[in-house]
């Protein structure tokens, strides 16, 4: 028994074999579409892929093409190709705008370009177009059956970019240029007002303004060390026992001691 069903299914692996080449080798569409659709069925995506490939540009237009870029979307996205996958989907979506799968293209199609987002250290671009997708998803589907994970996607994208802005700002005072550092800490706290990387910021932008008046031609000192006093305020005013406790402290100091200078 066992012999015979292992024969069965070498004969209809073959036969699946012989009809996939037959149809990569036919001039007839419909035969194409109609082997195409049976290796999506068995989760031959790959194949599936091929064949739709081949007949997707004459197939507009025609009853059936609903269906078939619906599973050409499909194979691309289950096949990890989330770039064309993307694409396809959005054409679906502009193409078949009464579609009892509009919902659906309209998700999977967002969350395709979530899938292209890179690490928070490289370009975002990817990562704003995402955001956008998903976010008009959500606007267009407010009880859509996917919401919930929408927004936990749109959630994780923003968190992403606001890393990005946070090291984007926080380099300037990597490489020591001070006021450009100031400036950058200053714009990415008003941009991301409830930020958790607020008290890092704020001490940065502290040891920015600080570093910026021991350093400065006596002329400029003055004002860059009350300034440097007022990012110290603000970083205890934001956390009385912030991490940075003790290093604010003894900039403080030698704050204070730098100013007493100007008050004789």
């Amino acid at each position: 028994m066992k012999k015979f069903l292992a024969l069965f299914a070498v004969i209809v692996f073959l036969s699946s074999c012989s009809e996939y080449q037959k149809a990569l080798k036919s001039e007839d569409i419909a035969v194409k579409f109609v082997s195409a659709t049976k290796m999506y069925e068995a989760k031959k995506y790959n194949k599936a892929i091929r064949l739709f490939e081949q007949i997707a540009p004459a197939y507009k237009g025609k009853p059936s093409a609903e269906k078939m870029f619906y599973i050409y979307s499909q194979s691309l996205y289950k096949t990890e190709q989330y770039y064309l996958a993307g694409y396809q989907f959005e054409s679906f979506v502009a193409s078949y705008p009464k579609s009892e799968k509009i919902e659906e293209a309209s998700f999977l199609g967002a969350k395709s370009f979530s899938y292209l987002s890179p690490v928070y250290s490289l370009d975002q671009t990817d990562t704003y177009k995402a955001v956008d997708k998903l976010q008009n998803y959500i606007d267009t589907y407010p009880e859509g059956q996917n919401m919930v994970e929408a927004n936990l996607l749109v959630k994780n994208l923003r968190e992403k970019l606001e890393k990005k802005a946070y090291e984007n700002a926080k380099i300037y005072n990597t490489i020591s240029d001070y006021k450009a550092a100031i400036v950058a800490l200053d714009n990415f706290i008003i941009n991301f007002p409830g930020t958790p990387y607020k008290e890092k910021a704020l001490f940065y932008k502290l040891d920015s303004a600080y570093l910026l008046a021991i350093n400065s031609v006596p002329s400029k000192m003055k004002e860059r060390l009350e300034n440097a006093k007022g990012a110290y305020s603000s970083l205890i005013k934001f956390k009385a026992d912030t991490e940075y406790k003790s290093k604010a402290d003894d900039m403080l100091a030698r704050i204070e001691k730098d100013l007493k200078q100007f008050s004789k």
